[in-house]
């Protein structure tokens, strides 16, 4: 540890080494790296999981949170992606609540202040991993290796990779679980000082309560439980010193002195691993069984090695995507929201270049497994242990092979890989300064490294603030993505890459254009992406919504049904896909693409809402009454089914009816003003006028500009005789819209009725 921290003695100034200076510079650096995001918008993932999020808003219930997955859907739904982290929805509802809205400020800040309090809490850890925390008699914690837990820090506060979980608020979800699963380990740690001083009793105590840590950072995300499986190998292999090497040398000489091994006899030992191993066992049953015992559904644009036939083309690119990940830690220059969509071609064959990128991972990997196992250096042996069981460990959960998961490359989940990434960085250079003279050198190297991840953290922070910058940003690293690519000559971005570079289009920047209202530029990026993945679902559903609205049915329908034909259980496209057939007058059809659409998610409101318009065009009104009904249980708040069933049951004559759906409808939506207009309407026809009237005025209120609700409360003073307020509310409502003719009609009515009795009283 001594001879660690003389080795960067020419790097770290002794005046940083006392706790609270080097958990200050830590934490100054670490905000300053991404202060620059603080004022930035909700981005990419964020406007599903936060801004469309029920469970963020007051009227879902809390206990709805334990029951939805990330994104606010049932965890039992076919079309969940089973991503359990109630904790994190959580904090977003706070932020929510405290913020008063949908304020991107506060969520952002405190992002930006989790990455601060994690990267000052890594100080600690380096500290636990460079040779150990010490403690005096009098309880006094003492740091060993102050120079290499500091720099250590410093890289981790700093690493570019880490800005997706920091300026993008989904990225919570990661900060939060490195969180706990920092705390878990420490806690860990702990109890072995503990046992020491204070017996076995309060051993077991900080190993139960690392496990709870544990699972917390598991309900943040799933990768923290991971933090089990680490604090196993910390303890078998550093705590119990388990040699690898002299346990092989053993086994192939028939040794019969292996039973005597150390690690085999501590009972202690053995006991913690079966409170590790019984721990995550149940976090993991209750896991499962709270996700509906089912695996998420993904497709292959999500992650194609995946899909691949071929066993070896699925292990040749799952290790190229593992020296992606190692790339992005050692030069995180080229950075991207998206990796899928054919950003990553895959390797069919080892002619490809590609491959020597495996082969250079695997021989840095295989060496140093055997430095951590084989070292002769016990303290050598400790620091490559801890940094590789760091570096690889809480990487398992995205790495293939346990399960499929929905993405090829994904930056953040390589916060917790960076810790073990900068253990290793910081031996390396204590290393290299051991073996050159000149170490100024390697001082200004390291240094330049942090300074140039400082400007480049900034930037990347920059670009995360708008989606117009993310998409931007993201053609030069994958220009072959259909999500990220665009045309050259839009004027939307200013963004220019070469001039032979081939420039297609982005899917989020067709759908960015499609939210703001541009269908016909949002047109030329969606069509452009289905021809970069004629598979791209998700674009052929928008693209064909967009050509619905503009009435162009016949090619809307084309681009709807090969969507279903490729994914079958795309619920939402067969619902769209109904909705053209109906506008087609292809009524069996769409009755069909309606309930194929409920077969696939037993629980979609916006469906049964369909279904009932197309009953009530077919006159098959009870069904409409029914369809509209089942859309209300599903979604109370269901504005339109509510108004249909009002509207329905007043044509059809069914007042009293009519009049107890409205009531019922604004006791659930009190403020709504159409729901109000639909439901005065039917008191007027009552004869209810004074209720009547009450609600066609609280109605304006809300929206004065609607010209029929004037108009409609001109009709009913006219009905009641208030002939003066009827003039009134005519006039208003011709002013809005001059071209309605019943108004006119009836203002004319009017206006020969008043003439007459002013006739009359002359």
């Amino acid at each position: 540890m001594a001879e660690l921290d003389a080795d960067l003695d020419h790097i770290i100034p002794s005046s940083l080494l006392p706790p609270v200076w080097a958990k200050l510079v830590v934490g100054f650096v670490s905000l300053l790296c991404f202060a620059r995001s603080y004022d930035g918008d909700f981005v990419f993932d964020d406007s599903e999981a936060i801004v469309n999020n029920k469970d963020l808003r007051a009227e879902t219930p809390l206990a709805d949170l334990w029951l939805h997955d990330f994104w606010g859907s049932r965890l039992s739904s076919n079309t969940s992606h089973k991503s359990y982290r109630p904790l994190a929805v959580l904090t977003f509802r706070l932020n929510y609540y405290l913020s008063g809205g949908f304020y991107p400020v506060g969520f952002h800040v405190v992002n930006i202040c989790l990455h601060g309090g994690i990267s000052v809490l890594m100080v600690d850890v380096f500290s636990v991993l460079f040779g150990g925390l010490q403690f005096t008699s009098k309880g006094r914690r003492v740091h060993l290796a102050p120079r290499a837990s500091l720099l250590a820090a410093l890289l981790f506060a700093v690493h570019p990779v880490h800005t997706e979980c920091v300026a993008g608020v989904v990225g919570r979800a990661d900060l939060l679980c490195a969180l706990f699963f920092l705390l878990s380990f420490l806690g860990y740690c702990r109890a072995f000082r503990e046992s020491s001083k204070e017996g076995t009793h309060s051993s077991t105590f900080w190993v139960l309560l690392s496990i709870f840590l544990g699972a917390v950072a598991m309900l943040c995300k799933e990768q923290g439980i991971t933090v089990l499986g680490l604090n196993a190998v910390f303890d078998i292999l550093v705590i119990g010193k388990f040699n690898v090497l002299e346990i092989v040398h053993k086994v192939l000489h028939k040794d019969k002195s292996l039973g005597s091994v150390s690690v085999l006899r501590n009972g202690a030992l053995l006991f913690r691993m079966v409170l590790l191993i019984s721990g995550g066992a149940t976090v993991l049953y209750v896991r499962w069984k709270i996700m509906g015992t089912g695996p998420p559904a993904f497709t292959e644009v999500d992650n194609p090695a995946s899909f691949a036939d071929s066993a070896w083309v699925r292990a040749i690119n799952y290790n190229y995507y593992y020296s992606l990940n190692a790339w992005l830690l050692l030069c995180p220059w080229w950075l991207c929201f998206d990796w899928s969509m054919g950003c990553i071609p895959l390797i069919k064959s080892f002619g490809d270049w590609r491959v020597i990128a495996l082969a250079a991972l695997w021989l840095c990997l295989i060496g140093l497994i055997h430095q951590a196992l084989c070292s002769e250096d016990s303290h050598k042996r400790r620091i490559l242990t801890l940094g590789l069981g760091f570096l690889v460990i809480p990487f398992l959960p995205a790495s293939n092979l346990f399960f499929r998961v929905g993405f090829v490359v994904a930056e953040r989940v390589l916060y917790l890989p960076s810790v073990g990434y900068c253990v290793l960085l910081t031996c390396g250079f204590a290393a290299l300064s051991r073996q050159t003279k000149k170490k100024k050198l390697i001082a200004a190297v390291v240094l330049g490294i942090l300074a140039t991840n400082v400007l480049r953290c900034v930037t990347r922070s920059s670009e995360w603030r708008s989606e117009d910058q993310l998409f931007g940003s993201a053609l030069s690293v994958c220009p072959l993505n259909a999500k990220v690519s665009w045309e050259r000559k839009s004027c939307f971005l200013s963004f220019q890459v070469g001039e032979t570079e081939a420039l297609k289009v982005h899917y989020n920047i067709g759908k960015n254009l499609a939210d703001k209202g541009n269908q016909t530029a949002a047109i030329r990026y969606y069509r452009e992406a289905v021809r970069l993945n004629p598979k791209y679902v998700h674009a052929m559903n928008n693209l064909g919504n967009i050509l619905k609205e503009r009435n162009e049915l016949q090619e809307a329908e084309e681009l709807l049904s090969l969507a279903v034909q490729i994914q079958p259980d795309f619920a939402a496209a067969w619902m769209n896909l109904g909705i053209v057939q109906n506008s087609l007058k292809r009524f069996e059809a769409a009755e069909q693409s309606y309930r194929t659409a409920i077969k696939h998610r037993r629980k979609y409101p916006d469906c049964y809402y369909n279904l009932g318009r197309l009953y009530a065009d077919l006159n098959r009104h009870v069904d409409a009454l029914n369809a509209w009904r089942n859309a209300t249980v599903l979604k109370p708040e269901h504005s339109l089914a509510w108004n249909n069933m009002i509207i329905l049951l007043d044509s059809t004559g069914n007042l009293a009816q009519a009049e107890a759906v409205g009531r019922e409808a604004l006791e659930l939506i009190p403020n709504d003003h159409s729901l109000m207009f639909s439901l005065a309407n039917v008191l007027g026809k009552a004869q209810k006028y004074k209720e009547s009237e009450a609600l066609f005025l609280k109605a304006i209120k809300a929206n004065p500009n609607a010209a029929n609700y004037h108009g409609n409360l001109a009709v009913l003073y006219h009905r009641w005789g208030h002939l003066s307020l009827a003039k009134k509310h005519y006039e208003i409502s011709l002013q809005l819209d001059p071209g309605a003719a019943g108004t006119k009609e009836n203002y004319s009515l009017l206006r020969r009725k008043l003439e007459q009795m002013q006739k009359k009283d002359v």
